[in-house]
């Protein structure tokens, strides 16, 4: 880790080097800009390179999201002996290469998820973080939206016994980007890059969330697939996208919904709904639990809103409280705007990076783990399985 301070009585500085500029890798540069000019870092994060394979692509992305250097590789970025944490913005069949490679070279890795495309490369990459623990070198997997301020004070509610023994969890993220059915073909349709549609672009997020709020893990799933559209035509540049050559039009080889049951291992029941089709619901993740003394619900559309119904109260004048989560004392809130003036959706990727920073000075595991991620991608292998197989299918502990 870079140590040396730019300005007398600085922080020291960690040197980042991310692989991959497009939606997620802007998302991820206006974090790294972002954090130091609001929150009081123990590391100053410097945006040293950014890598791609187009040199005039990644050129002119570095200068628009203020990284700099290039590379044209990610090889050449994971080999620079002037980074020291290497940030995966890929799709995810490249996940486990770049990320074991990067932590076998001594540097930190925040890797976006899903953590892989299947359970055996997850699995490596959770042993390869897991070794190179043990020299001080950590790994982050992106669940960004535990970052998300609301949720966080949903996690501590439940964690306070404010809810009492959680005996329902209802999950759904639902978008519609592809309801289309001409809506060009992309490498998230296409299984040899993105490992699957629905369920682990998006259902990934809620099977995380539920997890991370109630602090129990998924057991068993029984769950159903469902592509909606086969095929789609080919968008003006298709190169990397499996089986298009020669046609208009290429084959969609992931779902483009999912739907599962689930029992929890502290005994809740729980739904799970992802989907690209819900026409109208842009990013609509929404979580309802409901325990034994309370309730709470939450609509990531409405994202700085918690609602929350206190089971103990007076039924004269019990009922949902709207909690509007941008009060100083909230998680993260207090470095930014006064109360009532909202935060976005960029905000949990700058949260994601002080947590991280903060983490990597004081020599903290940070959170959550590759073997969290791995865990989330036993629970998508599972519903896959039980889609074929109509059974249900259990989740190693």
């Amino acid at each position: 880790m870079t140590t040396t301070p730019d300005v007398p009585g600085a922080a020291p500085g960690l040197s980042v080097g991310m692989v991959g500029y497009a939606f997620m890798g802007a998302a991820h540069s206006q974090a790294w800009r972002s954090a130091p000019r609001f929150f009081d870092l123990p590391l100053q994060p410097r945006m040293t390179a950014l890598a791609g394979r187009d040199a005039a692509g990644v050129a002119a992305a570095a200068r628009r999201l203020g990284w700099d250097s290039t590379e044209t590789s990610w090889e050449a970025l994971v080999a620079r002996d002037d980074i020291d944490l290497v940030d995966v913005c890929t799709p995810g069949d490249t996940h486990a290469e770049i990320a074991i490679a990067a932590l076998e070279a001594g540097k930190h890795v925040l890797c976006e998820k899903p953590l892989a495309n299947t359970v055996e490369e997850a699995e490596a990459m959770a042993a390869a973080a897991e070794t190179a623990a043990a020299r001080g070198v950590h790994a982050m997997v992106g669940f960004t939206y535990r970052r998300v301020p609301a949720i966080a004070l949903a996690r501590k509610l439940v964690a306070d016994g404010r809810l009492g023994t959680i005996h329902h969890v209802r999950a759904q993220y639902l978008q519609d980007w592809i309801v289309d059915p001409e809506a060009p073909l992309s490498w998230r349709l296409d299984k040899a890059k993105a490992g699957s549609g629905a369920l682990g672009d998006i259902g990934a997020h809620i099977v995380d969330l539920t997890q991370f709020i109630t602090g129990d893990t998924v057991a068993r799933v029984s769950g159903r697939l469902r592509t909606f559209v086969d095929e789609r035509p080919l968008p003006a540049e298709h190169a990397g996208l499996s089986g298009t050559a020669g046609t208009g039009r290429g084959p969609v080889t992931v779902d483009d919904a999912a739907t599962f049951l689930a029992d929890f291992r502290g005994g809740a029941l729980g739904v799970f709904e992802a989907t690209r089709f819900a026409n109208g619901r842009k990013n609509a993740i929404r979580i309802e639990i409901n325990g034994s003394r309370g309730s709470l619900a939450f609509d990531f559309e409405d994202m700085n809103l918690l609602h929350f119904f206190d089971g103990t109260e007076d039924p004269e004048s019990a009922g949902f409280r709207r909690i509007l989560v941008t009060e100083p004392q909230h998680p993260y809130v207090g470095a930014w705007w006064p109360p009532g003036h909202l935060l976005g959706y960029e905000h949990g990727f700058t949260h994601q990076v002080v947590d991280l920073v903060g983490d990597l000075a004081s020599g903290t595991a940070p959170s959550p783990s590759f073997a969290d991620g791995l865990q989330v991608q036993r629970v998508l292998a599972a519903v896959e399985r039980s889609s074929d197989t109509h059974s249900w299918q259990e989740i190693p502990a």
